[in-house]
């Protein structure tokens, strides 16, 4: 049986679910995702990733800056939908919005819930060197992910995987999570379950400065944090090529041998010492360039062994 959907979402992540959505047959009713946003050296205006497939699939788009007015609210329940599924919207849903859809409203959380809550979760459970995550699908509520959950996948996260690389594949395996549930709730047959009250983590936005990497932590923490932001924000350094300090993205690095100062380049090839251990660099970005192989980066900025990497 079909089921009358609103989706709400907003960026690559969501794009999968969508289309999921609607090639089961559900009527997509509505579609709300964030209003175009400026980008690029033109800062043109760009529509979200999920508005430029709503559109694809000829389906009506809604972008309302706030959904906390009762304008918002009786919009919302005209569209008489069943459900609304909801995959990194960016905007709280009010207790209006939330009672609006006659079977709830459903969550995609790219996480095994109640770890890393909120809005970073895939880059948080990389950071933290977790060996595993996975996507849920909770029931909202006015809580912070604090939902029931009807379904869950888990995935394994290897040593020297980038949360860009996580992310493209729980975006698929939460698609396909997401029309399960769906199919499920069409039949009465989706039973939720109360999160556990230990295990509550919360999955922080990643501030532009701790992206900066510390080198005085151990390799295998410098190690996690550079593959979580990874490849964006994008852990970084500074260093002085000739025109004063220059940040320096690092998008991949590999645990290595050696001891030194904090942050000292120990060879010509990228090897740079932690506050235990050491790392290679492996691929690095400059401001305005592509990524690149970080020795080869190293040889055309000249940087020599013993230089100190802030």
């Amino acid at each position: 049986m079909s089921l009358r959907v609103v989706f709400m979402g907003t960026p690559d992540f969501a794009v999968p679910t969508l289309s999921e959505i609607v090639g089961q047959g559900h009527e997509v009713v509505a579609v709300y995702t964030r209003a175009p946003a400026a980008a690029g050296r033109g800062m043109d205006l760009r529509p979200s990733p999920v508005h430029r497939m709503a559109e694809r699939f000829g389906l009506p788009v809604l972008t309302p800056k706030t959904l906390r007015t009762e304008e918002a609210a009786e919009t919302f329940r005209a569209h008489g939908a069943d459900v609304a599924v909801v995959v990194a919207y960016g905007m709280i849903l009010p207790r209006p919005i939330l009672e609006a859809p006659s079977l709830g409203c459903l969550n995609l959380h790219a996480s095994l819930l109640p770890r890393w809550r909120g809005a970073a979760p895939i880059q948080r459970a990389v950071m933290a060197g977790d060996a595993e995550t996975g996507v849920a699908v909770m029931k909202m509520e006015e809580g912070l992910d604090t939902g029931p959950v009807a379904m869950a996948e888990r995935v394994a996260i290897a040593p020297d995987t980038t949360a860009g690389e996580l992310h493209d594949r729980l975006m698929v395996l939460g698609a396909d999570l997401m029309v399960r549930a769906l199919a499920a709730l069409s039949r009465g047959a989706l039973s939720f379950t109360p999160q556990p009250e230990e295990g509550v983590t919360y999955a922080h936005k990643i501030s532009n400065e701790e992206a900066r990497i510390d080198w005085a932590k151990p390799a295998r923490a410098v190690h996690d944090h550079v593959r979580g932001l990874s490849p964006f924000p994008g852990a970084f350094f500074t260093a002085d090529f000739g025109r004063g300090p220059e940040r320096v993205k690092v998008l991949r690095t590999a645990l290595a041998d050696g001891r030194g100062a904090p942050g000292a380049l120990l060879d010509g090839e990228g090897l740079v010492a932690c506050g235990e251990g050491a790392v290679r660099l492996l691929q690095v970005q400059r401001a305005g360039k592509g990524p690149m192989a970080a020795d080869a980066f190293l040889r055309g900025a000249r940087l020599p062994a013993g230089t100190s990497l802030a």
